[in-house]
């Protein structure tokens, strides 16, 4: 008799925990087409901080060209055969948002209004590789790419030893030439010279950092080959739909960066703008992307990205602190004093940044901001 009293007991206390689970999601905002607006007041943050956050960012606008050829093209002018390849886009002025538990809080400049965002690409295409190993594509980031890729792209001794997750963070040192582009030429460092840097010595996989783009698209174009369909396919069909993502967004590559898949010409989209290309979308799409992260991935009950990778892509690498799978962390040495450690955010050229706290359910999103002001700028909310 006690035995079945303590059964009932046990189903009673879950039911109750189910039902009181649901009842506290049921009251966690998710937008709709149309994303509600409250005073900065009403969920526990400073008005005048928020009007003075919104204040600076007006005042402190990146510096660079509005046309933004100009810009790459000065940006980047030290790289031996850099030039444009991909779309470009002439961009706004100052944008932001800023979502607490959800609602919007502050707004300045369009927020409509589609530009390029640069390296903040990076983080949507570590998106898709966290939803292949959420769908069995990749049974594991420390796997050998070799074993997925057999084209000849991770032929050799040293290209062999590179895993998914060495690409992610970017201490592949992968060594070769992609559509045309050579990985040495991608922000080579600045002592020496051309064959200083074609003949370098290559770092062991794993154990050196470099911020690079030509391998940042060769992450892209294995997971094209993992796939078998464009990535921005997958993007929208997983992520940017059923979060109510508008269809204004766009993810480009290079005009010459196709490969043939199963019989039908594929783009490989890069991971940046650094060329032309990448992400461009508007500050809304962003907040979006970033309250999806925010909220472990869950989308109004539905888990459209596992948890697990949403927190593997705040773990520090081996080969740096501050960096995890293509978001940056406020750790090691782009640490920002003041601001939460917990913190992490995707950036790009021009002062592009996604900023996402989950402790506090806020997410910031910053278009065109001078990008050395960023953490005075999270200062005035902070």
């Amino acid at each position: 008799m006690n035995r079945i009293k303590t059964a009932v007991l046990c189903l009673y206390l879950g039911i109750i925990f189910i039902i009181s689970g649901h009842l506290t999601f049921a009251q966690t905002y998710f937008p709709g087409a149309h994303w509600i607006s409250k005073p900065a007041a009403e969920v526990g943050l400073k008005e005048t901080s928020i009007q003075s956050a919104i204040l600076f960012a007006q005042e402190n606008e990146y510096s660079g060209s509005k046309d933004l050829r100009v810009a790459i093209l000065e940006g980047f002018r030290r790289e031996p055969y850099h030039k444009i390849l991909g779309p470009t886009k002439k961009r706004g002025g100052p944008a932001g948002l800023i979502i607490k538990n959800g609602y919007i809080v502050g707004q300045w400049g369009d927020i409509n209004r589609v530009d390029m965002t640069f390296s903040v690409t990076k983080s949507y295409l570590s998106t898709t590789a966290g939803l292949a190993v959420d769908h069995g594509l990749i049974m594991d980031v420390n796997d050998l790419v070799a074993d997925y890729v057999w084209d000849g792209t991770f032929a050799g001794d040293h290209n062999s030893k590179i895993s998914w997750d060495h690409l992610l963070t970017q201490s592949s040192d992968w060594s070769g030439e992609l559509f045309g582009i050579k990985d040495w030429a991608d922000r080579p460092p600045n002592e020496g010279g051309v064959d200083d840097w074609k003949y370098r010595v290559l770092k062991e996989p794993g154990t050196h950092y470099e911020y690079n783009d030509v391998r940042v698209n060769v992450l892209a174009y294995s997971l094209l080959q993992v796939w078998r369909k464009p990535l921005p396919q997958v993007l929208k069909e997983k992520i940017m739909d059923p979060i109510g993502a508008s269809n204004t967004w766009r993810w480009f590559g290079y005009d010459h960066s196709f490969t043939l898949v199963d019989g039908v010409q594929m783009q490989t989209v890069s991971g940046g703008g650094h060329s032309g290309g990448g992400v461009f979308i508007s500050t809304l799409d962003h907040a979006r992307f970033g309250l999806l992260f925010c909220r472990k991935g869950n989308w109004a009950g539905k888990q459209l990205i596992s948890s697990d990778w949403v927190k593997a892509v705040q773990q520090s690498s081996p080969a740096n602190a501050s960096y995890g799978y293509m978001w940056w962390l406020n750790k090691g040495g782009r640490y920002m004093e003041g601001i939460p450690d917990h913190i992490y955010y995707a950036s790009g050229f021009g002062g592009n940044f996604i900023i996402v706290d989950e402790q506090q359910d806020l997410v910031i999103v910053t278009r065109w901001l001078e990008p050395s002001r960023l953490k005075d700028f999270l200062k005035i909310i902070y």
